[in-house]
C-alpha cells in the first residue's frame, strides 16, 4: 500500500512542464523529451485519468525558429518570439499526441482570465468542456500580449490558477531538479529532499528565503504555486522530468520527488475559498423550493427558484442566496448580471434564450461554484 494515497486516487491532474525540459540548451523543443512526456501522459488518461497540460517552451522555440542567436531582452522582441514559438510547440505536441488519437486544443490563458470573475466562469466552461470531449488542453500563459512581464512566475503560477480552475485533484511540478532539499544539495553534501511535508509549513519559509535551497532553480515560485493550489483541495508533487516514467511513478503514488499536503479534502477546501471571498454585491431571494433543494440534495440554483434580485452585480460576481426570511442560506458565483437575472426569475431554463436572446447557462449558479451556508 502507498504512502501516498491521496495522489494515487486524484482523477483529474494538471501536469505543468518547464522550458528547462523541453530545450536542448536553448537550441529548440527536444523532440525525444517531448515524445516521451506525450507518451506518459497518453498512459494516464488511458488509466481514466484527465489532464490539463500546461507547457512553457514557446519563447525558447521562437528564438531558434528566428534564427537569433540568444535570447533577446526587449519585451516586444520576447512578445514576437512567443507568438512565433507557439505554433511550433502546439505543432510539436499535436503531432506527438495524434499516435495516441488524442486530439489537442491550444489554450492561452493571461493574470484576468483566472482572476476576473466572469472570465474565470468562461474560461473554467472551456476547460471543462475540453476535457468531457477527451481533448488535451495545452494551456500557456497568453506571452504575445502580456504587458507587465513574459513570464508568470514560469507558468508555476499559471498551473497552480488553473489547478483551481478546473478543481484539480493533484498539480505535478516537473523540473530539471529532484524536487526540495531542506538546503542547498550544491554546497551541503548532508542535504536531504524533502520527501513530504504539510504545503503550509513554516519550514519551508525558512528554506525558500532569499539565498536559500529553494530560492534557486525556481523552487520559490514552485511553493507559492504549491499553497495557491491548496486553496481548493489540491496535492501537488515537485519531481524531476528527467527520470524514467516519471508521471506514471508519481501518480501511482510512488515516493518519488516531493510531494507537498493540502491536509484537506479537495471539495471542502474549495468551498472555503468561496465562501472566503467577501465582496458580494448583491442577492437573490429565493422560493421555499430552492431553499430546500440547495440545503438537501446540493443541487444548482436555477432561475424558476429566484423570486427576487437585489443589488447590482454583473456576471461572475459572488451573490447572497436568501431565503423569505432575509437569512442568507448559500452564496456562490453567478452566471447571469442583475439586470439579466431580473428578467429571468421565476422562468424555467428552457426559456432563457428566448428572453435574452442568445443561450446562456441553464443554471443561475452551478452547483460547483455554490457553498450552502
Amino acid at each position: 500500500m502507498t504512502e501516498r494515497n491521496e495522489v494515487a486516487v486524484a482523477r483529474r491532474w494538471v501536469v505543468k512542464v518547464g522550458s528547462a525540459l523541453l530545450t536542448d540548451d536553448g537550441r529548440g523543443l527536444d523532440e525525444g523529451v517531448i515524445a516521451r512526456l506525450v507518451a506518459q501522459l497518453a498512459g494516464l488518461r488511458q488509466r481514466g485519468c484527465e489532464v490539463v497540460l500546461v507547457s512553457s517552451g514557446a519563447v525558447a522555440a521562437g528564438v531558434v525558429r528566428l534564427g537569433w542567436s540568444s535570447r533577446p531582452s526587449a519585451l516586444h522582441d520576447l512578445q514576437a518570439a512567443a507568438a512565433v514559438g507557439q505554433s511550433v510547440l502546439v505543432q510539436s505536441y499535436e503531432n506527438a499526441f495524434k499516435a495516441y488519437d488524442i486530439a489537442t486544443a491550444q489554450v492561452l490563458l493571461g493574470h484576468d482570465d483566472v482572476i476576473a470573475r466572469d472570465r474565470y466562469l468562461n474560461a473554467r466552461g472551456t476547460l471543462g468542456t475540453l476535457l468531457g470531449l477527451g481533448v488535451m488542453p495545452i494551456v500557456n500563459e497568453n506571452d504575445t500580449v502580456v504587458t507587465d512581464e513574459i513570464r508568470f512566475g514560469d507558468n508555476d503560477t499559471l498551473a497552480a490558477l488553473v489547478a483551481n480552475l478546473i478543481d484539480a485533484d493533484a498539480l505535478l511540478l516537473l523540473t530539471d531538479q529532484q524536487g526540495l532539499f531542506n538546503a542547498d544539495p550544491r554546497h551541503d553534501p548532508a542535504a536531504e529532499l524533502v520527501r513530504q511535508c504539510d504545503v503550509h509549513a513554516p519550514e519551508l519559509d525558512g528554506m525558500a528565503g532569499e539565498g536559500g535551497a529553494l530560492g534557486r532553480g525556481g523552487m520559490v515560485t514552485k511553493l507559492r504555486a504549491a499553497r495557491l493550489a491548496a486553496r481548493s483541495g489540491t496535492e501537488t508533487v515537485i519531481a524531476s522530468g528527467r527520470e524514467a516514467d516519471i508521471v506514471e511513478r508519481v501518480t501511482a503514488g510512488e515516493d518519488v520527488g516531493t510531494w507537498l499536503r493540502t491536509g484537506k479534502r479537495p471539495q471542502n477546501a474549495r468551498k472555503q475559498w468561496l465562501a472566503g471571498m467577501v465582496r458580494v454585491p448583491g442577492s437573490v431571494e429565493l422560493d421555499d423550493g430552492a431553499v430546500r433543494v440547495l440545503r438537501e440534495s446540493g443541487r444548482s440554483l436555477l432561475p424558476v427558484g429566484v423570486r427576487g434580485v437585489q443589488g447590482n452585480f454583473q456576471r461572475g460576481d459572488m451573490v447572497a442566496c436568501r431565503d423569505g426570511s432575509g437569512r442568507e442560506v448559500a452564496r456562490g458565483l453567478i452566471n447571469y448580471s442583475a439586470e439579466e437575472a431580473r428578467r429571468l426569475q421565476g422562468q424555467p431554463s428552457s426559456a432563457i434564450e428566448g428572453i435574452l436572446g442568445y443561450r446562456g447557462d441553464d443554471e443561475l449558479i452551478h452547483r460547483d461554484n455554490l457553498v450552502v451556508l
